[in-house]
C-alpha cells in the first residue's frame, strides 16, 4: 500500500455530482500534483484527504490506517492554505509553534522546531515580527514553516501560491520544490497552473467535470496526452487542433494532406472524424518547395528568449514557437514542415487519442 490511497472516492450534493470515482495510489514521499480548471473538483478531494470533508463513497488511506471518517487532528497531516491564515497578535516564532503548542509538546521542542525550519526557509531575522510586518511572499514562507514544524505524514498544498504576485511565485515555487528534496515528505498540491503541475510534481493528476483523465509523469502527460482536453490544456503556448478527416492516403484537412505515421494510419477508419494536433514548438520553417504545409505569418509575439508566431494556413491556423531572434515579418508567405513523430491524433468524437 503506498504512502496515500484514494480509492473509488465520489462526492454529491442532491444530484450534483462533484467527484465521480477518483482513484489514486501515491508512493511515499512523492509530490503529487491536482491539476485541472476551476470547479474541477481538485480542492474537493484534497479536503477529503485533510479530513476537511467526507466522500459519499469511497475510502482514502494513509499509510495502512484508513481514515476516510477520521477527524483531520488523527490523520498527521500540516496543510498551507491559498490565504496565509496567520494569527495577526502572534509573531512569526509563534505563528510556527502554534500547531505544536496545540498538541502539547514541551517548550524546548518547540524551540528546537522553530529554529529548524526558520533556518530551511531563510526567515530567522523575522521570527520577532508580526504579520503586519511582513511581505506576501514572507507571510507565505510562515504559513509553510508553520506546516513544516509538525514533520507530517503528508503535506497538502491548496494553491498556496495564487495570491503572489508573478515573481514571487516563481521564487516560491523553486523554495518549494527545494523544501520537498530535504524532506521527502510526501505531497499533494492543488493548482489550476499548468506550469506549477510540470515543473514541480513527480506525477500529476489532470481533472476535469470530476474525473481523472489522465495520471502520470509530466513528461507522459506532456509528450502522449490522453484526451484533447489534457493536450490543450498542458502546455504554453496551448496544442494546435486542427479539424481533420481520415482517407486511405492519411489524414486531410480542408483539402490539405496532413502527414501521419504508419501506427496511426492503421488505427483510423477512412471517414473517421478526427483532430490532428502539434506541439508549437514541433514547427518550423522550412525552404520553399519542401514538403509541408504554406501559409501566411499574421501575427508575432515576442517574449525575450523565443516568439510566438502564428500562420494562417489552407489547413487552419497554427502557432509556431521560434526559439532566438525571428527574421521573418507579418505578411511573409511560408512553409511549415514537422516529423510524423511529433503528430497527436485523436478521435473527434470521444475526444481521445488514437493509437501511435
Amino acid at each position: 500500500m503506498g504512502a496515500l490511497s484514494i480509492r473509488n472516492v465520489r462526492k454529491s450534493y442532491g444530484e450534483t455530482h462533484i467527484l465521480k470515482g477518483i482513484d489514486l495510489e501515491i508512493d511515499k514521499g512523492e509530490f503529487l500534483i491536482l491539476v485541472g480548471p476551476s470547479g474541477c473538483g481538485k480542492s474537493t478531494l484534497l479536503s477529503m484527504i485533510a479530513g476537511l470533508d467526507s466522500p459519499t463513497s469511497g475510502t482514502i488511506h494513509i499509510g495502512d490506517r484508513d481514515v476516510t471518517h477520521e477527524l483531520p487532528k488523527n490523520r498527521d497531516i500540516a496543510m498551507v492554505f491559498q490565504s496565509y491564515a496567520l494569527y495577526p497578535n502572534m509573531n512569526v516564532a509563534e505563528n510556527i509553534a502554534f500547531g505544536l503548542e496545540m498538541r502539547k509538546v514541551p517548550k524546548p521542542e518547540r524551540d528546537k522546531a522553530v529554529t529548524r525550519v526558520a533556518k530551511m526557509l531563510q526567515i530567522e531575522h523575522l521570527l520577532e515580527r508580526k504579520p503586519g510586518a511582513l511581505s506576501g511572499g514572507q507571510r507565505q514562507r510562515v504559513a509553510m514553516g508553520r506546516a513544516l514544524a509538525r514533520d507530517p505524514l503528508l503535506f497538502l498544498f491548496d494553491e498556496p501560491l495564487s495570491n503572489l504576485d508573478a515573481k514571487l511565485r516563481v521564487e516560491m515555487r523553486a523554495e518549494i520544490k527545494l523544501l520537498h528534496q530535504r524532506t521527502k515528505t510526501t505531497t499533494v498540491y492543488v493548482t489550476h497552473d499548468q506550469v506549477e503541475a510540470m515543473t514541480l510534481g513527480d506525477r500529476i493528476a489532470v481533472m476535469k467535470d470530476g474525473v481523472v483523465l489522465q495520471f502520470g509523469s509530466p513528461d507522459d502527460i506532456y509528450t502522449r496526452p490522453a484526451t484533447v482536453f489534457v493536450a490543450e490544456f498542458i502546455g504554453s503556448p496551448a496544442m494546435n487542433m486542427v479539424q481533420a478527416q481520415a482517407s486511405q492516403q492519411g489524414v486531410v484537412a480542408n483539402g490539405v494532406a496532413l502527414p501521419v505515421s504508419a501506427g496511426q494510419q492503421a488505427s483510423v477508419k477512412p471517414g473517421q472524424k478526427v483532430i490532428y494536433g502539434l506541439r508549437p514548438e514541433a514547427l518550423s520553417f522550412v525552404a520553399h518547395g519542401a514538403a509541408g504545409v504554406v501559409g501566411e505569418i499574421t501575427m508575432m509575439e515576442p517574449t525575450g528568449p523565443e516568439t510566438y508566431i502564428s500562420v494562417k494556413t489552407a489547413a487552419g491556423m497554427l502557432v509556431v514557437r521560434s526559439p532566438g531572434k525571428v527574421l521573418h515579418q507579418v505578411g511573409d508567405a511560408v512553409t511549415l514542415g514537422w516529423s510524423t513523430g511529433d503528430v497527436h491524433l485523436f478521435d473527434a468524437e470521444s475526444q481521445k487519442r488514437l493509437a501511435d
